[in-house]
């Protein structure tokens, strides 16, 4: 973490680290990072060989004349968002409570009480609902995106992110602490089937354009591992070190994006081979990624050194570096593309960042500990999870 002379600072870590989803997790990347890209290959639950989906357009639906993000742009919101004002839900993981922003007063105009030690608001699938994933608190508080409102607790054990299959038919629970991926029904929130991660720290994931692979980040082990979602089965597994967290693909699916906060940067891997193939130096503590809104470029932030990287996808190289301070951790883009949300999580703060000019627009203050925060609508046919991964 940042080092600092203020002690109200440093009794904010402290408690960040006594609150976080591992008695491991501390924000802060371990003494030692080697990196290490090994792969594995065997018939062990850890991993099994590596296999490949050949379609149309290459491995697991990749390749040229692929958009991942083509329904995401300006104006593209789904026909059932009309009537929905935009908010942004932040949760406040050592408050246990929510703050609703408006976007055009950038004032607090709400605040709740929610479970214990919220991490992230997540859209539901088909964008009725949103999610409070109370980690600790083993439960769903869902908020009625129309009157800001949330609603009675879901029983869900240990949901420390949230995402959903792209075909829809399943929510899955990033159980962090378990060290689990927990394949539920997504309307009764019934348990299918729970899957042993042999890896600390699962808890971020994006997937393949066929939607038939997701490849999740073991954020306190260095590990990412490939899961089959027909069989939910472990298919392949690979360590870069360091701490890896978000996972974003690129816009064709060739490869994926993962913000490693050990290693100072993001890994691109390849999700058929699971081989890193190249990496990208970016800031301090890089945690979070997000797409442009024309999906040419992706946000990074870069938790422990207050800046966000900006990556141009089509030369993986960083061509602009917003220093805005703090702590920017999770957050989405505006609608209209223009503005990046994003949670400082040491700092007690939301920072809205002009991304035209990479300035910094305002410092809103809310609860304490502040994680990943949901602006919502956003453009998109339907929620993959997260804090707002669409397609």
């Amino acid at each position: 973490m940042r080092r600092s002379g203020h002690a109200a600072l440093a009794l904010l870590i402290t408690a960040l680290a006594a609150c976080s989803g591992s008695g491991t997790k501390a924000g802060e990347p371990p003494a030692s990072h080697e990196h290490d890209t090994s792969t594995t290959s065997s018939t062990s639950p850890r991993n099994t060989t590596t296999t490949t989906r050949a379609t149309v357009t290459g491995p697991m639906g990749a390749g040229p004349g692929v958009n991942i993000y083509a329904h995401t742009g300006v104006g593209m919101l789904a026909p059932t968002m009309a009537d929905i004002p935009t908010r942004v839900y932040v949760p406040n993981s050592l408050s246990n409570t929510v703050d609703v922003i408006d976007p055009n007063t950038l004032q607090v105009i709400d605040h709740y009480a929610v479970g214990r030690t919220p991490q992230h608001v997540v859209p539901s699938y088909d964008l009725s609902t949103l999610y409070v994933n109370n980690n600790k608190g083993n439960s769903l508080t869902p908020i009625d995106p129309r009157t800001g409102k949330p609603g009675r607790a879901i029983p869900v054990e240990d949901p420390y992110n949230l995402y959903f299959a792209p075909d829809g038919t399943r929510a899955i629970v990033m159980a962090e602490r378990n060290s689990r991926v927990d394949f539920r029904d997504p309307k009764t929130w019934s348990l299918v089937k729970s899957l042993p991660i042999a890896h600390s720290g699962v808890n971020h994931a994006d997937f393949t354009p066929d939607g038939s692979t997701m490849i999740a980040s073991c954020e306190f082990s260095g590990w990412l591992v490939r899961i089959d979602l027909a069989t939910m089965t472990v298919t392949g597994e690979l360590k870069v070190g360091g701490m890896p967290v978000d996972v974003r693909s690129s816009p064709d699916g060739t490869v994926m994006y993962v913000a490693n906060q050990g290693r100072n940067g993001v890994s691109v891997i390849d999700p058929a081979t699971m081989t890193e193939v190249g990496f990208i130096a970016a800031g301090r503590g890089t945690h979070g990624l997000y797409p442009s809104r024309d999906g040419t470029k992706l946000y990074a932030t870069n938790r422990l050194g207050g800046s966000i990287s900006v990556i141009d996808f089509a030369t993986r190289k960083v061509i602009d570096t917003w220093h805005i301070g703090g702590t920017p951790d999770m957050g989405g883009i505006s609608a209209d593309g223009t503005r990046f949300w994003v949670t400082g999580r040491y700092s007690g703060a939301v920072y809205v960042v002009d991304t035209t000019t990479g300035a910094l627009v305002k410092r809103i203050p809310v609860g304490s500990g502040p994680h990943g925060l949901s602006i919502f609508p956003q453009p998109g046919r339907f929620s993959l999870g997260h804090t707002g991964n669409y397609r």
